[in-house]
């Protein structure tokens, strides 16, 4: 008889033998951020997420860095008048990503800044590209998403993070970059296996970003595969990612983990999305589930697939209250 038992005998033992843990260096924070001066609105749909304008958007960073978070993640959210078929604002040198960029940088140099590259945020028809009979034109949107890259990296942008799930969007943003000198200074996290989930509803409130029409499956990833998003991140890193991502990240812990045993030496990323984080707020507020217990098990679940960094939007809220 093997007695493994003696390993689980009291707390002490049990902390002693744990092998996976979380830090606050392992976090990436999500913002969204919008037009406005003194702006801090609470989203409906994630409790104690906001929506920042820049000015109070470099005072919650400067409270994040102080909990030893050192990485966050930049969405830009446009009023819908603003919005054009092209998405135009996402890749003007003026953008509201590259202000506020600038505006971290000068006040919380240690932070490295990642952005989101994709246009549904900035399109008025909410798809992450150009569209051409009601889908959305893959080669044509390469160069736009290249350009958005440029502009946030010229702006101080520490990686770009582009997530529209094109077909060679690594790859353009890798040659843009490096024709503009800026390669050495940004790096590249590939959303490399980025499913087609409803785990992204409340995202779709944060950003206001949901499809005007149809939905995003002819180029997000359909879950029922089971080794594309394997050869997605084959793909990506061939084509230069630095880091790659599994986004959502609970259902997909096992594509995480085959991804990080291809490719042990490139750092994976995983996305602990808006419903996973709203799921758990929602149970928590109902009393069904301890909130604590479940946010540790689920972030312990995510490294221990092999996870280096997670993106989540309880990365504040669990190094203030349970760190």
């Amino acid at each position: 008889m093997i007695r493994y038992r003696e390993f689980r005998k009291d707390q002490a033992t049990r902390d002693r033998y744990a092998d996976v843990n979380v830090k606050a260096e392992d976090f990436i924070f999500p913002y969204f951020v919008v037009e406005g001066t003194g702006i801090k609105s609470e989203i409906s749909s994630m409790p104690g997420i906001y929506r920042f304008s820049i000015d109070t958007l470099v005072d919650d960073v400067k409270e994040v860095y102080k909990l030893g978070i050192n990485k966050i993640l930049l969405f830009g959210v446009i009023e819908d008048k603003l919005k054009d078929e092209r998405g135009s604002l996402a890749y003007t040198e003026d953008a509201l990503v590259c202000r506020a960029v600038k505006a971290i940088k000068k006040a919380v140099p240690e932070v490295l800044v990642f952005t989101d590259v994709c246009l549904c945020e900035y399109t008025s028809h909410g798809h992450c590209g150009l569209l051409k009979d009601n889908d959305v034109d893959n080669d044509a949107t390469l160069p736009l998403l290249a350009e958005m890259a440029y502009v946030h990296a010229k702006a101080g942008a520490d990686f770009v993070a582009p997530s529209a799930m094109m077909d060679g969007q690594i790859e353009a943003l890798h040659k843009r970059l490096t024709e503009a000198g800026l390669r050495d200074k940004c790096k590249i996290m590939a959303y490399s296996a980025k499913y087609a989930s409803a785990y992204y509803g409340p995202f779709r409130d944060a950003a206001d970003s949901a499809p005007s029409f149809g939905d995003r499956r002819t180029y997000q990833m359909d879950f029922r595969t089971h080794d594309q998003g394997i050869g997605e991140i084959e793909a990506d890193v061939a084509e230069g990612a630095d880091w790659t991502m599994v986004k959502p990240a609970m259902p997909y812990l096992d594509i995480i983990a085959r991804g990080v045993e291809k490719f042990p030496n490139i750092p994976m990323v995983a996305y602990q999305v808006s419903g996973e984080y709203s799921m758990a707020k929602a149970a928590a507020k109902m009393g069904f589930l301890d909130e604590k217990r479940i946010v540790f098990e689920s972030l312990i679940a995510i490294k221990r697939a092999g996870a280096k960094y997670i993106i989540t939007y309880y990365a504040k809220e669990y190094m203030q209250r349970w760190a």
